[in-house]
């Protein structure tokens, strides 16, 4: 078995993480003192995102054999991913100090240290008082465009169908819009979301559809064949975009820059909510932030910040389906209510509805347990039960995960999972879709699409150099 089952593992490992976990955990019932079983398990939990897992196998690595260095590099990545810098910072210290000649480890300790550093700084000066807006400090009236510049332009300082359709083009073709026209988007936006409630409730009259997307992670061009596929926003064909629009995906800002233009073209028919990455500490770590430093500023990336702590946490479609990124609470008793009293405009705590929000995930058992990521919880289909009652609701959608499939139904119907990130980060080979909500009946029909080619840039381009090594 152990012959057999390391070829078919070692397989998997490079085509599919779900099995992969599964035959280490099958070879683990065999050999449960194996740290090269756990290390290999941790980094399969690593790629699909289970960092409460990948920390937990590499800790166990560790008590098995604490001279296996793989084990140290697992654990610390999975900090890292956690936003623990100063526990990944340990482990590294730890593998400087047995291997004090391993160039990997020294150049692995400087970048995390440098990183801790920063936070240290930041916290140093950070005031108690209202930060103030990068808005305060822009001229965008004395912004010059140069004359050599061809590309779109807000009309009047509008944005209209033409703008995003010229925009969107300038996108495929691999060019920026002008610094002045993404200040002008991100102003616009930040004002009309900050007047937003934290909990959006809309009506789909009987005629009325309105479609659902998931994490769309920086992949424009798979952005632009949905909306080929499904046709492009208006006032009959309106949005729902379930957050986590950066980072991974390596043209996250043409994705965020086009979803914040048709969000200012059509206020009313096209939506967006939080993801659990749209936060500093997720932007710093995969991808977002060294994106639009590397396209534009430091500057600018700190107003993204200052817009992605205005968008909304969930929205409720005709008092029957609740949609957010994560899923539901660590806690019986949370009321719509309760969401519509959530100061959002903030990096959200590490517990908490906010917090729920953005990072549960659902799980077949009964009751709740410690979530595979480290964050939140993970819920069943009696704590979704009981708060569809308590609410008068009739499901509830959330994206988050990967899915095979695209999309994923489950305790009895009532909690659906959609993804929109087909062959996610060019490895997955995973479907993406799209969900159709009638205002008729509100059944869910789902839609599913492939992957399209994009140009020779790979995912996690812009991530963080400790991260990309740590996934290898």
């Amino acid at each position: 078995f152990e012959r057999q089952g390391s070829e078919k593992v070692q397989f998997l490992f490079f085509r599919d993480y779900e099995n992969a976990i599964k035959y280490y955990t099958e070879a683990l019932e065999l050999k449960p003192c194996s740290a090269i079983y756990f290390s290999n398990r941790s980094l399969a939990y690593l790629r699909t995102e289970c960092y409460g897992y990948a920390l937990a196998d590499a800790t166990k690595c560790l008590e098995i054999d604490q001279n296996y260095i793989k084990g140290y590099y697992r654990r610390a990545t999975s900090n890292m991913a956690l936003g623990k810098f100063k526990a990944a910072l340990k482990d590294y210290e730890t593998v400087v100090r047995v291997r004090p000649n391993d160039k990997d480890a020294k150049m692995k300790y400087q970048e995390c240290n440098k990183i801790v550093k920063q936070k240290a700084f930041e916290r140093a000066i950070a005031s108690d008082e209202m930060k103030r807006s990068v808005v305060d400090s822009l001229d965008i009236e004395n912004m010059m465009i140069e004359d050599q510049y061809t590309g779109p332009k807000l009309e009047e300082g509008k944005v209209t169908m033409r703008f995003m359709k010229e925009m969107m083009e300038c996108f495929k073709d691999q060019k920026k819009l002008h610094r002045k026209c993404a200040y002008q988007i991100l102003i616009q936006v930040k004002e009309l979301l900050s007047k937003l409630p934290s909990l959006i409730e809309i009506t789909l009259k009987e005629t009325e559809k309105i479609t659902i997307c998931g994490d769309t992670h920086g992949q424009f061009y798979d952005l632009i064949n949905i909306f080929e596929l499904n046709g492009l926003p208006s006032e009959t064909n309106p949005y729902l975009f379930n957050g986590d629009f950066v980072d991974r995906g390596s043209f996250s800002l043409e994705v965020i820059l086009t979803l914040f233009g048709f969000k200012l073209l059509l206020p009313d028919s096209f939506y967006l909510l939080r993801g659990n990455h749209e936060t500093d500490n997720m932007n710093q770590m995969y991808g977002f932030e060294g994106e639009v430093k590397a396209k534009y500023t430091a500057q600018m990336f700190t107003l993204f910040s200052e817009v992605f702590q205005w968008l909304p946490l969930a929205q409720c479609i005709n008092g029957k389906v609740l949609v957010m990124h994560g899923g539901l609470f660590s806690e019986d008793g949370v009321t719509l209510d309760d969401l519509k009293k959530i100061d959002r405009n903030r990096q959200p705590p590490d517990s908490g509805p906010m917090c729920d929000l953005l990072w549960s995930d659902p799980q077949p058992q009964n009751g709740r347990c410690v979530s595979k990521r480290g964050v939140s919880c993970q819920f069943g289909p009696d704590v979704t039960e009981r708060f569809l009652d308590q609410n008068n609701l009739d499901y509830i959608v959330r994206s988050h995960e990967v899915k095979a499939e695209g999309y994923e139904v489950t305790h009895s119907g009532k909690c659906i999972t959609v993804f929109s990130a087909p062959n996610y980060c060019d490895q997955m080979c995973n479907k993406g879709a799209y969900i159709h909500l009638s205002g008729s009946d509100l059944k869910p029909q789902f839609h599913q699409f492939t992957a399209v080619p994009h140009p020779n840039v790979k995912p996690m381009a812009y991530a963080n150099s400790l991260m990309q090594m740590g996934m290898m």
